[in-house]
C-alpha cells in the first residue's frame, strides 16, 4: 500500500513539474533570454509570458553600482506611480488622539497607537505601509525590529513620519511606494499588476527608474546602474537595456 501511494505520489509530482516545465517553456519561446529589451518591449512582453490564472504583480529589479553598508551609498526614497499599482495598500497610522480624524478621513485602515504598538510587538504586521508623526517616534523606535526587517519602518526619507498625516495616507492609497537597496545591492519593487495596458506598465516602471537615477549617491564610482530586470509572479524574467532610460 505504502509502496502504491509512493508511485502515485511520485506520479502526480511529475504531472506538476511537466506543467510548471510547459508554460515555462512556452514563456521562454516567446522571447530571447540572452537579450536585453527596451522598456516598452518588456511591458508588452511580461504581459505575454505570464500563464497564473490570477492578476499577477509586476516586479522591477535593479542591481545598482553602490556599496549599501556604507551610509553615503544608500538609495532610498518614494515614488508615486502615475497609474497606481494595482494593489489595495492596507495602512496603518500610528498617531495622537487629535490627528485620528485626519487619518480616518483619508481612508487609513488602522488608526490608534499604543493598542497597536502593543499588537506589532505580539508580531502583527498585517499592512502595507505604516505612517506616523515625530512626536511619536520614540514609541515607535521601539518596534524596529518586527518592522525594519520587513520594510514597515517609517521613515521622514519616504514621507512616512510626517505631520501632514492625511497627505501621506492619501499618498500611500494613490499608488505611493517606497524602495530601499538591499544588502546585495539590489533595488526591488511591485510596479503593476499584468491586467494593465503595457504602455501603463512601461510608464510605472520608468517613474520608478528614473527616481532611482536621481538618487544615485555621489560617492558611488562606475556604472550605477548595473541591471535591471523586469517580471511578474512566477514568470522568468526580462532583461531591459539601461541605455534606454534616457
Amino acid at each position: 500500500m505504502e509502496s502504491a501511494l509512493c508511485v502515485t505520489f511520485a506520479h502526480h509530482n511529475s504531472i506538476i513539474m511537466t506543467k510548471i516545465s510547459k508554460n515555462r517553456k512556452l514563456a521562454l519561446s516567446k522571447y530571447d533570454n540572452t537579450k536585453s529589451y527596451t522598456l516598452a518591449e518588456a511591458a508588452k512582453l511580461v504581459k505575454e509570458i505570464t500563464n497564473t490564472k490570477f492578476d499577477s504583480s509586476v516586479e522591477i529589479s535593479v542591481r545598482l553600482g553602490v556599496d549599501p553598508r556604507k551610509a553615503n551609498q544608500m538609495v532610498r526614497g518614494s515614488v508615486s506611480l502615475p497609474h497606481g499599482t494595482g494593489k489595495t495598500m492596507k495602512v496603518l497610522v500610528l498617531c495622537t488622539p487629535d490627528k485620528e480624524a485626519e487619518a480616518k478621513a483619508a481612508g487609513a485602515d488602522f488608526v490608534g497607537l499604543d493598542e497597536y504598538i502593543e499588537k506589532i510587538k505580539g508580531g502583527w504586521t498585517d499592512v502595507d505601509v505604516i505612517i506616523t508623526m515625530p512626536s511619536v517616534m520614540g514609541k515607535v523606535g521601539a518596534l524596529g525590529r518586527v518592522l525594519g526587517p520587513r520594510g514597515l519602518m517609517p521613515n521622514p526619507k519616504t514621507g512616512t513620519v510626517t505631520m501632514d498625516i492625511g497627505k501621506a495616507v492619501t499618498d500611500s492609497k494613490g499608488g505611493k511606494i517606497d524602495f530601499k537597496v538591499d544588502k546585495a545591492g539590489i533595488v526591488q519593487a511591485l510596479v503593476a499588476k499584468v491586467s494593465f495596458d503595457s504602455s501603463k506598465i512601461a510608464d510605472n516602471a520608468n517613474e520608478l527608474l528614473q527616481t532611482i537615477m536621481k538618487l544615485k549617491p555621489s560617492s558611488a564610482k562606475g556604472t550605477y546602474v548595473r541591471s535591471i530586470f523586469m517580471s511578474s509572479t512566477m514568470s522568468p524574467s526580462i532583461e531591459i537595456d539601461p541605455k534606454f532610460l534616457g
